[in-house]
């Protein structure tokens, strides 16, 4: 059951916030046990049918999850205990699916669950180097050292997310613009002025093609939605499938130009993921494992597990990482640098740095194609369009017309 209640701190200050409990009694000694002097307390309906109703898409944001990660490393750096510290920030949040997963943490915390086996429990919500960074963190007691690192982890995530979208917002408006120009031109303009041409009996060719593409989209673009809409629908459940999800990324990784820009964000996920861990006293196959669950593309995921088995076989890393697709053979003389002296960490870390600027670089580089590339096409559609039409009327011109 989830309540909402209106009580005093230790400071008498006034704080309202909601938790979740079995019943009535057990929420008031929840709160009592948090040193707070209940005002009203009462329970929350709307709450409860918010949260059970959100399903998939209740889920914790990334964003969210860096707030969390980073508060808790400057509660646990304060002093603050990690029971004592979730229920501190359940107060202060206002997304309902947020306040409920630090519900349900501190619940399993006060239950007797490790911190890494309360973050464990919540399936779906946080990855295997997390869980696995918290028990190091549990067992060489230097929780807030990692929660702090973790912090920094989730918030290169979320800057690199938003990068991707940024880059590719620009040109999803302009192919959109564009698509709306091809759609009011065949379906408006074309039509409107194909009746001065009735009663032509020998019209151009590029005339007959014109109005009868327009016909053709008039008549069909229903069919041809149905059809995109049914492709786009196929090609979904195919990436459900390991197979064909392994096919597509390994085709995603020869395309010219998607090829470099898919390189450069896995190799930023693995070798940032890779430092983290070994800052933090991974053993370098364990790392590899923890890093290569942030792999999106199959095709480098399935390369790293297999360097990742030659490495235990007693083979050199930067003899095996070569048949990894994310690195260069400067970035492997690094990773052999690091080898010889024995500190890899980083290695790892300078590698993931160079390639935020490559990645940067990248960005800018398929926005500046993209863009007048998808500006000419519109141009070049609405331009034919308009030339054809006043060469159809000069023709008519010229029969008497």
């Amino acid at each position: 059951m989830n309540f909402q209640y209106t009580a005093y701190d230790a400071h008498g200050v006034k704080v309202e916030g909601q938790l979740e409990a079995q019943d009535r009694e057990a929420a008031k000694r929840q709160l009592a046990a948090d040193k707070l002097v209940v005002i009203a307390i009462k329970e929350s309906a709307s709450l409860r049918n918010r949260s059970r109703n959100q399903g998939k898409d209740g889920r914790v944001g990334l964003k969210n999850l860096e707030f969390i990660t980073a508060e808790l490393a400057i509660l646990l750096n304060s002093g603050v205990k990690i029971d004592k510290g979730l229920s501190i920030l359940s107060r202060g949040v206002s997304d309902a699916a947020t306040g409920n997963l630090l519900q349900k943490l501190s619940t399993e915390i006060k239950n007797g669950s490790t911190v890494a086996n309360a973050f464990a429990a919540q399936e779906g919500v946080f990855s295997p180097l997390f869980i696995n960074m918290l028990r190091l963190g549990e067992s060489s007691g230097t929780l807030s050292e990692v929660f702090a690192k973790l912090a920094e982890e989730l918030t290169f995530q979320r800057q690199l997310r938003s990068k991707i979208v940024q880059s590719l917002t620009y040109p999803s408006v302009i192919l959109a613009v564009c698509v709306a120009c091809i759609l009011f031109v065949f379906n408006y303009i074309v039509p409107q002025m194909s009746g001065m041409f009735d009663r032509a009996d020998d019209l151009p060719l590029y005339t007959e093609l014109l109005l009868g593409l327009s016909d053709w989209f008039v008549s069909y673009q229903w069919y041809l939605l149905a059809a995109i809409v049914v492709g786009g629908y196929a090609l979904y459940r195919g990436w459900q499938q390991p197979t064909t999800r392994r096919r597509l990324d390994e085709i995603g990784l020869k395309l010219p130009l998607i090829g470099t820009g898919i390189r450069l964000v896995e190799r930023i996920r693995f070798n940032s993921s890779m430092a983290m861990g070994l800052s933090s006293g991974v053993a370098l196959v364990d790392a590899i494992a923890l890093a290569k669950g942030n792999i999106a593309n199959q095709q480098i995921a399935q390369t790293l597990q297999a360097s990742r088995n030659r490495i235990k076989q007693g083979e050199r890393l930067s003899v095996v990482l070569k048949s990894v697709p994310i690195y260069s053979d400067f970035q492997l003389s690094l990773v052999e640098v690091g080898e010889e002296s024995g500190d890899l960490e980083p290695v790892f870390a300078e590698i993931a740095h160079r390639a935020r600027e490559e990645f940067e670089g990248w960005t800018k580089t398929l926005t500046n194609m993209i863009e007048p590339l998808l500006i000419l096409l519109m141009g070049g559609i609405v331009g034919s369009v308009v030339v054809v039409m006043l060469l159809s009327i000069v023709s008519t011109n010229d029969v008497g017309l």
